[in-house]
């Protein structure tokens, strides 16, 4: 059985290997920085654990794995410049770097390298990783669009909020363990149970990330909170209250988004306020919590060895701040 790192050393020389078409540099340079300053390769690291549940034949995944890695990043550099972020890692955006036309042209040219990868899948189950591939890759798009929608909406829905989170962050996790457990030849049952395991993952860490900008220590977290409700992004955490506000404190809320001009420090204090009034802290731990537990519930079910579960079940517990 591989442990973490090695899996990551495999994912980041492969990732150095991929072949380009060097013909038009300017189009290359991008997708190589984006992919040279960091991440931790959680997606493929999922996928090439879960193959790795049922096989030892783990370089059967390396590519399709790295392919999930490509195109994972082809969503942050596009988000990036939807976002009009300035940093991704600590370090200048593509379009920051370079332009905006030259991080999409570098970032569509990443989906294609992405597919690349996938067709280096073992011809016995190509078109079935092909498929579960495209299809969240399609989802993910759907999130970011959902998302965007969002942005302008007065109010928004538990029910919807949870929607945009799973399409947009949860189903590539959900997807890369799938595509792992279908080339290390998994049953039907597992690839399923593991595409539902990753898929609670995956609300569950988005929904604790929307946490830990509000209420997380800022030497853990790496920065200081309270960004989002600076921001005015609509989190688990914002969605609810305006869910459970009473007419006043609605209305407060509603004021405090709509302020052009304020002093960020007050208005997330304000903000805050309003959330331990209705215990939004809790309700969010809570809802964290149950996709926890049935993500590890899921995990349990695999048809395998509880020894083979370790190291997935590790990674798994420090994605979501979990000891076990």
């Amino acid at each position: 059985m591989y442990n973490q790192e090695e899996l990551k050393n495999l994912v980041d020389k492969a990732i150095i290997n991929l072949s380009y078409n060097s013909e038009a540099r300017k189009l290359i340079d991008p997708v190589e920085y984006i992919l040279s300053i960091g991440g931790k390769r959680i997606r493929p690291v999922l996928a090439l654990m879960a193959c790795n549940l049922f096989s030892d034949k783990v370089d059967e995944a390396i590519m399709p794995s790295t392919g999930i890695e490509v195109f994972h990043n082809f969503t942050l550099v596009h988000d990036d410049i939807m976002d009009q972020a300035p940093l991704r890692r600590n370090f200048p955006t593509v379009h920051n770097k370079w332009n905006i036309n030259q991080a999409v042209l570098s970032g569509d040219v990443m989906a294609f390298i992405a597919n690349d990868c996938f067709l280096q899948t073992p011809v016995r189950c190509l078109s079935k990783v092909f498929r579960v591939f495209n299809n969240a890759a399609i989802e993910v798009c759907v999130g970011q669009q959902l998302d965007i929608d969002f942005e302008k909406a007065i109010i928004v829905s538990q029910e919807e909020y949870v929607r945009m989170i799973e399409l947009k962050t949860a189903v590539l996790l959900a997807a890369s363990v799938k595509i792992g457990a279908i080339i290390g030849d998994a049953s039907d049952k597992d690839s399923d149970l593991l595409y539902e395991f990753g898929r609670n993952l995956g609300l569950a860490f988005q929904i604790q990330d929307d946490l830990l900008d509000t209420y997380g220590d800022v030497k853990v977290f790496g920065k200081t909170p309270g960004g989002d409700i600076i921001s005015n992004k609509k989190t688990f955490l914002l969605v609810k209250a305006f869910e459970i506000a009473s007419g006043k404190q609605r209305k407060q809320l509603q004021d405090l988004i709509a302020m052009k001009e304020f002093d960020p420090e007050i208005k997330v204090s304000k903000v805050i306020e309003i959330y331990n009034q209705l215990n939004i802290r809790n309700i969010t731990e809570n809802l964290a919590n149950e996709y926890i537990n049935t993500s590890f519930m899921l995990l349990e079910k695999i048809g395998v060895v509880t020894e083979r579960k370790k190291e997935l079940t590790l990674l798994a517990s420090s994605l979501i701040g979990r000891d076990k």
